[in-house]
């Protein structure tokens, strides 16, 4: 790969990253995701599946949309989409639907990843668009966000359980 391509995958994925930290202050997921064409950012997203409630609240979906409106046209045929984590099933089966023809990715998502990980939905042969991919642009960032959410995630999820362990002793010592 050139260097000037180097550099502008590094500069979208870093937009994606922004997106990401968008989701870690609302305590979400930090996964994010901008879609690019002829140059100019045309849809952005962040994930806020709690926040609204809802399984399709993913990064690359809210992106999609926002494209689509953009461009005027549900088929995104000329764009590329930028996210952190490797795109899971829906995520994946929603690019190849809009004729994404390129996604670059930067972590890898071992238990729900279909670029490669667990599936390759993009180089499947028995659909009629398949999806070139790259991956590892800007990984370790990436990466390092998520891992830092679920370290802190665990924590205070052992905290909660402390605390509720705490308080049912202090019920159960009360007198009636």
């Amino acid at each position: 790969m050139s260097r000037r391509k180097q550099t502008e995958d590094e500069r979208y994925m870093r937009q994606a990253l922004t997106q990401a930290k968008k989701a870690l202050v609302i305590g979400e997921v930090p996964i994010g995701c901008v879609i690019v064409c002829g140059g100019k950012v045309v849809g952005r997203g962040y994930n806020r599946r709690n926040t609204d409630r809802s399984t399709l609240a993913h990064a690359e979906i809210t992106a999609i949309r926002k494209a689509s409106k953009s461009t005027g046209d549900w088929r995104l045929e000329d764009c590329t989409l930028y996210v952190t984590l490797e795109p899971c099933p829906m995520c994946a089966g929603a690019i190849v639907q809009a004729r994404i023809p390129r996604v670059v990715f930067g972590a890898r998502n071992p238990k729900a990843g279909c670029a490669g990980s667990v599936l390759n939905l993009f180089d499947e042969s028995g659909f009629n668009h398949q999806v070139d991919s790259e991956s590892g642009v800007l990984e370790d960032e990436c990466a390092e966000l998520l891992k830092g959410f679920f370290a802190a995630l665990r924590v205070r999820n052992r905290e909660e359980k402390l605390q509720r362990k705490t308080s049912d002793s202090m019920h159960s010592q009360r007198p009636d």
